[in-house]
């Protein structure tokens, strides 16, 4: 708190003094500081005032979903992804990037492949999604080190400061990413048009004084900038604390924004909603720290992440589920927000050891659009609720935000209203309503006291009273334009309005059992053409035709002049869609007044990606998981034709205009193989336990010091595997001794993140294992020896699961400096010195072999530095035996084999590996899944909590040979072996999505100088 209170001071300073103004720049408001040099205005495209950002000159609601292009490496998926946010209503993405991933090896900076962001922005550019860029270099993110490659464990200095050479290490990736990205900006034709320079640089600790370090924020926003980008800056503050806002000075951007998490990530305890988390005080902090910049929440709560021993992401789904929406994100909305980012969108998944150690293999993130890209939650379809009427209100983003009271709007003090005030009566209000406890599962009876251009009046006008049922808000509009009808108001939410050739169609909807009213200023007349019924009562008051309804599952539509307003269930609006037409072609472009006035509406099922025209053909792209009716409300009078997916339909029209047809869904038949009876073929993978084995191509451990300036050593020489350079997968360490006969035991204490494992030998025989816990990232342990012979030389062979590197969220902590491996260890009987270790992880450590899979795919095992776990490996020499015999011992051993897929056509079907386990307690073994050399799943079966690891197609080969590998380690006497482990499918989904290329999948060739 006390960064909040310093840093409002100085920003209210900074404007009492002048330090920043605004001016005109072809007609629009551009933000300025008083130094024209720290901001040079190269670009007219993207401007702001203090309510919205405009683009191209037009005032936009920025609402946005964050998605990584790394966590889905099958770039022909992207469209898929675009098209799902596109069709919430949403304009806007957020990605980060992963500098690990680009520059493994220091100096080498690489992004080509499944790493080039060229797919990401064509794809985003063909759905008419704009972007905002979050390279870093930090980015926190839940990846392995925050997005800071290995090696800089070994930089000097404090990280995310001026000090040492951290700044320096950071050139090379930030040109080149930096670069890259202005390419895609807007001003170049691109999608880009915010970019975000550092990530959550909220707060410091640990004897640092420095924070907040101005030099040091400006170094990286003058190095964006002197990469070519020209678009605004925008932050991300981890809370409200106005770092960094304009009039701050040094480092300063030109959009503050911050985040907001307000639920935390209890995913345990998924009904619970705790006392006092609901943001009340976000618009006043704001109109402290950045008056004249746009409200923008850079991330808000999209889901939860998940740790190890957790509940799994479907709790986390039922956390923030469609009731949280309806609660926190209007709440958002009564601060009067403009750009609104959620976090995730789509979550995607860790493979290739891309994740921290906080989290396992899945990164759903219980997100609207599920790690396999399903829309079966009902959380995306209330989210399309609310962007599509964001869409369509701009009178939403010049309202003015009041203060909330419970007693000015509302009959009772159990609700409370935040009234956001249109400046006359020719801009509409918003009233956004919630229960005083916002965790309230019990309904309320009220009234509603509003102000509108025709007077204050009390509703509902014509008897009966408004109901909000727990865990739920509502939006009310006062004085709402619909295409110059004036709706004078609603109590019925607005999901969406168009303007056809000889009409206009509003759509309002209301909860189950729900009452409602809406009035429309000058009308006459009323009639219900569809779903009459007793429930629905009109009366003229006044200037205004009020209409009075009872919420039903049965569609009643409303006609009052040239505009019918349809009156639905919330249920039935989930099914609603508007898709653009575009005046040429059949992308839908970027979101403009345009395209928002040229869209239909169609009420069909699943999903509706797009809509165009051809000539006298309307076409629909759309996916379907069952027999879907379909309805085309506004159809273009030219069109005559209804086509869905490339196929023409029999489509009739009703009295109202509509369009009906249907889309028949048969299930396919999907073949899968039974992976039981698959030809596996195996291999020890710890062929270093024999007394054989030659380690002299190992590194050898003999640096007397380390470079990790934020640990010092306890051991003779450095055992941290970055000083080595291996910072992913397995470790190994071979101690290489002389007995004298006087050893006992062997403590040491290795290091691997959370819920790590390792495992331990004395030559050839087994001593112990620490199997890992959730919570712990290190471990003690002391392990009882054998009967050694003096004289005779031995070695101590241990691995550890390395789970990836900690995050670096709070600055002065150094916690990405957390060491893997050995921090120190005693061998009875002997001083520390008398041991020598060599140690290994992924084949060439920072010259990683396989650049197609990046640097963080492959470990230590040696199946993995030999590539066998690559498609078409050397298997013939092999045993014949399966993880379904598994060991008898402990160890690591590896398994391939291979499988054809044939699946049907035009069909995207999910498929997932599970993984199952019968005994009590379970057993302790680890396993690494490989998908055609792609490591797809980290499954520790005495943690979890995951079992299931989805796997796209293009990973997948849907029609062609796939090879799976498994490495299989067994950390208890009796030896581990799968007693499940199955392909399965979830409903496949009849799809209009291209043809999924399948991405590069070298195969296995011998690696010259592995071992």
């Amino acid at each position: 708190m006390k960064f909040l209170s310093s840093l409002a001071f100085v920003a209210l300073a900074a404007q009492a003094s002048g330090a920043a103004i605004s001016h005109k720049l072809d007609g629009f408001t551009i933000r300025e500081h008083a130094d024209a040099s720290k901001r040079e205005l190269l670009q007219k495209y993207v401007t702001w005032d203090k309510q919205s950002i405009f683009i191209n000159g037009e005032r936009l609601m920025m609402f946005s979903g964050e998605v990584h292009p790394y966590r889905l490496p099958v770039a022909s998926l992207y469209i898929d992804i675009f098209e799902k946010v596109k069709a919430l209503g949403f304009n806007c993405v957020s990605f980060y990037v992963d500098w690990a991933l680009l520059e493994g090896n220091p100096g080498h900076y690489t992004a080509e492949g499944i790493f080039d962001l060229q797919p990401f922005f064509d794809a985003a550019k063909e759905a008419g999604i704009y972007l905002l860029a979050r390279p870093g270099p930090y980015i926190n993110a839940e990846v392995s080190g925050g997005g800071f490659p290995g090696w800089l464990q070994r930089v000097n200095g404090t990280l995310r400061t001026s000090l040492g050479d951290y700044l320096q290490s950071t050139d090379n990736y930030a040109s080149h990413i930096a670069a890259t990205i202005a390419k895609a900006q807007i001003t170049n034709g691109g999608p880009v048009v915010l970019y975000q320079p550092e990530n959550e640089y909220s707060g410091a600790c640990c004897g640092y004084d420095g924070f907040p370090d101005g030099s040091y924020m400006q170094y990286i926003e003058d190095h964006a900038r002197k990469a070519g980008i020209v678009v605004p800056f925008i932050s991300n503050d981890a809370y409200p604390g106005g770092h960094n806002a304009p009039g701050t000075g040094k480092g300063e951007v030109d959009i503050y924004g911050h985040d907001g998490y307000p639920l935390g990530f209890d995913c345990a305890n998924p009904s619970v909603w705790p006392d006092g988390d609901l943001p009340t005080n976000w618009h006043a902090l704001h109109e402290e720290q950045s008056p004249t910049t746009p409200y923008s929440i850079v991330e808000f709560q999209g889901g939860s992440f998940d740790p190890w021993g957790g509940v799994g992401f479907a709790k986390c789904a039922h956390l923030l589920n469609h009731e949280f929406e309806r609660v926190f994100y209007k709440n958002d909305f009564s601060f009067g927000v403009t750009f609104l980012n959620l976090y995730m969108i789509f979550g995607g998944t860790n493979w290739g050891n891309l994740g921290h150690p906080g989290g396992y293999t899945s990164y759903d993130y219980g997100s609207p659009i599920s790690e396999s890209r399903n829309i079966t939650r009902e959380k995306y379809s209330e989210l399309k609720l609310l962007g599509n009427f964001a869409k369509v209100s701009p009178d939403y983003l010049v309202a003015n935000p009041g203060n909330l009271t419970t007693s000015k709007y509302t009959s009772t003090a159990e609700l409370t209203v935040t009234p956001l005030l249109g400046s006359d009566c020719s801009t509409g209000s918003f009233f956004v309503v919630r229960h005083s406890n916002y965790s309230s599962q019990a309904s309320a009876k009220y009234h509603l006291t509003l102000p509108t251009s025709a007077g204050e009046m009390t509703i509902p006008q014509l008897g009966g009273e408004l109901t909000l049922s727990g865990r739920d808000s509502k939006i009310h509009v006062t004085d709402y334009d619909v295409a110059g009808t004036k709706i004078l108001y609603s109590t019925a939410e607005v999901f969406t309005w168009k303007k056809f050739d000889n009409e206009k169609v509003l759509v309002l909807y209301g909860g189950p059992g729900e009452h409602h009213e809406f009035a429309v200023i000058g009308a006459s007349a009323s009639s219900v053409t569809e779903g009459s019924g007793s429930d629905i009562k009109s009366k003229k008051v006044d200037k205004a035709l009020v209409v009075a309804w009872d919420v039903s599952s049965k569609r009643r539509i409303v006609k009052i002049g040239d505009l019918k307003v349809f009156l639905i269930d919330r249920n039935s609006a989930y099914n609603y869609w508007v898709p653009h037409l575009p005046t040429k072609g059949k992308e839908p472009g970027f979101v403009s007044k345009k395209t928002i006035d040229s869209s239909i509406i169609v009420n069909a099922g699943y999903l509706v990606r797009s809509a165009f025209l051809n000539g006298e053909d309307l076409h629909i792209q759309a996916d379907f998981n069952a027999t879907t009716p379909i309805e085309v409300i506004g159809a273009p009078s030219c069109a005559k034709n209804l086509i869905v997916n490339g196929k023409k339909t029999k489509a009739h029209t009703d009295k109202n205009g509509i369009w009906s047809t249907s889309i028949c869904y048969d299930a396919p038949k999907v073949h899968l193989p039974k992976l039981k009876d698959l030809k596996w073929r195996s291999i020890d993978t710890l062929p270093e336990l024999k007394n054989t084995y030659d380690d002299s191509a190992w590194r050898s451990a003999d640096l007397p010091y380390t470079r990790n300036s934020a640990n010092k050593l306890q051991t003779p020489t450095s055992l941290f595997s970055s000083d080595y350079g291996y910072h992913t997968g397995a470790l190994l360490y071979r101690g290489h001794f002389v007995a004298n006969g006087k050893e006992s035991t062997f403590f040491v204490q290795t290091q691997g993140g959370s819920a790590y494992g390792h495992s331990v030998w004395v030559n050839e025989t087994y001593i112990g294992s620490w199997a890992g816990t959730g919570p712990n990232s290190n471990y003690n342990a002391t392990y009882t020896l054998p009967s050694l012979k003096s004289g005779k030389n031995y070695v101590i062979t241990v691995v550890i699961d390395n789970m990836g590197l900690d995050e670096n969220w709070t600055i002065g902590q150094e916690q990405m400096k957390n060491p893997r491996g050995i921090l120190r260890y005693t061998l009875a009987g002997h001083e520390a010195s008398a041991v020598t270790w060599k140690l290994t992880g992924n084949l060439g450590g920072e010259e990683y072999r396989d650049t197609i899979r990046g640097p963080l795919n492959e470990g230590g095992l040696y199946a993995e530095r030999q590539g066998f776990h690559q498609p078409q490996p050397p298997t013939k020499d092999w045993d014949s035996s399966s993880p379904f015999t598994g060991l008898t011992k402990p160890g690591i051993r590896f398994y391939s084999a291979s499988f054809d897929l044939d699946l049907p056509s035009g069909y995207d079907i999910p498929l997932y590996f599970n993984f199952g386990n019968s005994t009590v307690p379970p057993d302790a073994y680890r396993a690494q899944l490989y998908v055609n050399g792609y490591q797809y799943g980290k499954y520790v079966n005495n943690i979890g909590p995951q079992t299931s690891f989805p796997v796209p197609e293009g990973i997948l080969n849907y029609h062609g040979t796939n090879w799976i590998a498994l490495s299989l380690w067994a950390q208890q006497d009796n030896g581990a072996k799968l007693t499940s482990f199955e392909l399965i499918n979830a409903t496949p989904v009849l799809t209009s999505l291209d043809k999924v290329k399948s991405v590069d999948q070298p195969k296995y060739k011998p690696r010259p100088g592995a071992y």
